[in-house]
């Protein structure tokens, strides 16, 4: 029988957090599932552990070389088998309920495409407030593309919907040919979700909390550098030349910000490169050619650096070796 949703788990050296993001999705109530563990050419027990499961239980997929969180999770869409598709990230988890409570609303809609909200636990365990607002993702009801770019604006955006964990019918996945742009290690949640409503993807919001995300401290600022910036600026150039005529109005205006925040993002790291390397000549050139740079710099850099790392949505679980 077709499962009723494949997870697909990408994992880079996730030996530690592996077992409990498996027992989470085998956990989901009333619906058959199918778990996708990817080892990304881990250089830990990550693949012994995948493997202790029955091949029936958990399905492996061992990389010949490392492709990073987007080829590997290209590599899970590539063996699922489910109506529905749902990524979990290898150090993170999902309540019971969550798969079930996220299909029903998607089908009673229509919609391909459904997210929910997230709960943030700390490294220590310790569980925060939600990544959103309850009434706030009760006062969406749907996501348009307008909507989506808006909320992945940096410094603009009022909550940033780069950290939304959708799932997909896999049948709309594969008939418009959307996968996860691998050149991409930073934003490619982004660009596969902003393709999909570009493609005419119905995307609902199921207002209550079913992943939990956890925080790795410093995880995110150690591994945003200007080159994963620059290269999210490459792919947005390529999303305008495939999809300009699905921006019109409101999202052509919100992606038209995004463009300006990620050349600033850039500019302001940039800078911070010239700085640590102690090149003022450089350094100064960055200044003159964008004031905005400078502005970014009234507060510590360490501090300004996590600011503006915690802007983009990290696929940790699949993270590069490199």
């Amino acid at each position: 029988m077709q499962p009723d949703v494949s997870f697909i788990i990408a994992a880079y050296n996730a030996e530690a957090t592996l077992d409990r993001a498996i027992a989470s999705a085998m956990a989901q109530r009333d619906v058959s599932v199918e778990v996708i563990v990817v080892d990304d050419c881990s250089r830990d027990r990550t693949l012994d552990v995948a493997r202790s499961y029955p091949e029936d239980i958990v399905r492996v997929v061992a990389l010949q070389r490392n492709r990073g969180p987007g080829g590997a999770r290209n590599a899970g869409l590539e063996a699922a088998r489910g109506r529905w598709v749902a990524v979990l990230d290898s150090d993170d988890a999902v309540y019971p309920g969550r798969i079930c409570t996220m299909i029903a609303r998607a089908e009673k809609a229509g919609a391909v495409i459904a997210v929910d909200n997230l709960q943030v636990v700390r490294e220590d365990g310790v569980a925060e407030d939600t990544m959103f607002p309850a009434d706030y993702l009760e006062g969406l009801a749907e996501i348009s593309l307008a909507d989506y770019i808006a909320g992945n604006i940096v410094f603009e955006s009022r909550f940033n919907l780069g950290y939304l964990k959708p799932i997909f019918r896999r049948d709309f996945l594969e008939e418009n040919g959307l996968r996860y742009d691998e050149k991409l290690i930073i934003g490619e949640d982004y660009i596969l979700l902003a393709s999909a409503l570009a493609r005419g993807g119905k995307c609902v919001v199921e207002p209550t909390t079913g992943y939990v995300y956890h925080i790795r401290t410093g995880s995110i600022s150690r591994v945003l550098e200007l080159h994963h910036v620059e290269a999210m600026l490459g792919a947005d150039a390529a999303f305008a030349s495939t999809y300009s005529n699905s921006m019109e109005g409101k999202a052509q205006a919100a992606f038209l910000r995004r463009g300006r925040s990620l050349r600033r993002a850039a500019s302001f790291l940039s800078l911070v490169q010239h700085i640590k390397a102690r090149s003022p000549l450089r350094a100064i050139w960055t200044a003159l050619s964008d004031p905005a740079a400078v502005r970014h710099m009234s507060m510590p850099i360490a501090v300004r650096l996590r600011r503006v790392a915690a802007q983009f949505a990290v696929g940790r679980g699949g993270e590069s070796a490199g």
